[in-house]
């Protein structure tokens, strides 16, 4: 996947997405085994567009490239790239990329009556009260992690 970076901060990296694109997968659909092959794996024949499967909102969606650990208690790694889609509303306990005095940071929102913390899923983190006083945005939602193993 060829991505082209849009803007670099100390904690992610964004791209563009291009769904113009079609590049079809074959896919299980009925599962894989962790144990012993499968016969039917000799007649696998659907297949997947992950720009379909994956990207509901083209024109509101891109890329994010997770740079640091505060999220890994929720699966979130260095070097995973997130699918963030700015066309949804922030809702309690989501996961978004939020932009805060400066900084771009991936982290799960708390909102309260008079305001959002930001809560990372690291011990080594603390939580941020985000208040008036804050330069603040929720800039997107994330709606998919693709692992980087």
């Amino acid at each position: 996947m060829d991505l082209a970076k849009i803007h670099s901060s100390a904690h992610i990296d964004f791209y563009s997405v291009n769904t113009e694109t079609e590049l079809k997968l074959t896919v299980v659909e009925s599962g894989i085994s962790a144990g012993f092959p499968s016969p039917a794996d000799d007649f696998l024949d659907n297949s997947i567009d992950l720009n379909k499967a994956l990207i509901k909102n083209p024109n509101a969606t891109f890329y994010g490239r997770v740079k640091g650990d505060s999220m890994k208690d929720v699966g979130i790694h260095h070097g995973d790239l997130l699918i963030i889609d700015k066309s949804l509303e922030p809702q309690d306990g989501k996961i978004a990329v939020c932009y805060i005095d400066g900084e771009f940071l991936v982290k799960k929102i708390k909102i309260e009556k008079d305001c959002c913390w930001l809560i990372a899923a690291n011990e080594n983190y603390l939580p941020i009260k985000v208040t008036s006083e804050n330069e603040f945005i929720i800039w997107g939602i994330v709606v998919h992690v693709i692992k980087n193993f």
